[in-house]
């Protein structure tokens, strides 16, 4: 609460070690269901908290015995588009994504972009599963299309080298999920638009559904800093208006034009 910054809404020890990534949904028209946070650390973890109910996580998923601690580097919510659903993804610091299915309490899916993963966002968190974005440490990002999960296959996705350095963060326009955002190591802003295929989906050679990939291109791009910009946000009240944070400790406001011209 701004209005009184010295005493929290909500506070846990939630993690044993650094908390890497925090997300929300559900309360405030983000989504369906009870209002949650959910929290990467770098002790392996990912926990999903209800502030509603006190010191204890409402789902936590760590790695099974035996298999090695990753540090979760992010973590985002998805498909809160009615009461009953909803996912989290998490990005580890050995290329690994999990997809973890909130309603069945069981990893949907896993795979690993060979490069510690930075950023995830779907491109919205309030409707049916459409499109993931993943950023990685060494300048590439990958698009996931969400709709159609092949029972071997998972996902399909096309990959783009964006630039030489990490991609820090990824965030989609509020008012059109096909635009998004990537801030690099560089100082560096990337506007992407995303383009559908004909078809989102075809059969193969068994008969069963896998998903068809589109393609990315860059709409503008622009250096700001020196330093690598860390943190992005647009507002969801004014088309094309952002702001960013770098490591030269600068927080710089911005506006993007002609965003209702694509």
């Amino acid at each position: 609460n701004l209005e009184a910054p010295e005493i929290p809404v909500y506070s846990v020890k939630g993690h044993k070690e650094i908390i890497n990534s925090i997300d929300g949904v559900g309360g405030l028209g983000i989504g369906e269901g009870a209002p949650e946070i959910v929290t990467g650390s770098r002790d392996g973890t990912v926990k999903v908290w209800d502030p509603r109910q006190k010191d204890t996580p409402v789902a936590n998923m760590e790695p099974v015995q035996g298999e090695s601690k990753r540090d979760c580097w992010t973590v985002a919510f998805g498909n809160a588009y009615n009461q009953e659903e909803r996912v989290v993804c998490a990005g580890y610091d050995n290329g690994d994504i999990k997809l973890f299915d909130l309603k069945t309490m069981s990893l949907r899916w896993e795979t690993n972009i060979k490069n510690g993963v930075c950023s995830v966002e779907f491109d919205r968190k309030d409707v049916n599963m459409n499109k993931l974005v993943a950023t990685s440490l060494e300048g590439k990002f990958h698009v996931f299309d969400m709709r159609t999960q092949h029972p071997t296959k998972g996902f399909a996705s096309v990959s783009e080298k964006a630039q030489k350095s990490t991609i820090w963060q990824v965030r989609h326009l509020p008012q059109n999920r096909d635009i998004f955002m990537t801030s690099g190591g560089a100082g560096s802003l990337h506007l992407w638009k995303y383009e559908y295929p004909a078809q989102r989906s075809k059969k193969d050679s068994e008969g069963a559904e896998m998903g068809v990939a589109g393609s990315v291109s860059l709409l503008q791009n622009v250096t700001l800093s020196t330093q690598p910009i860390s943190s992005l946000d647009w507002s969801p009240d004014k088309k094309g208006l952002c702001v960013c944070g770098a490591f030269d400790q600068t927080v710089r406001v911005l506006i993007v034009t002609k965003l209702n011209k694509i």
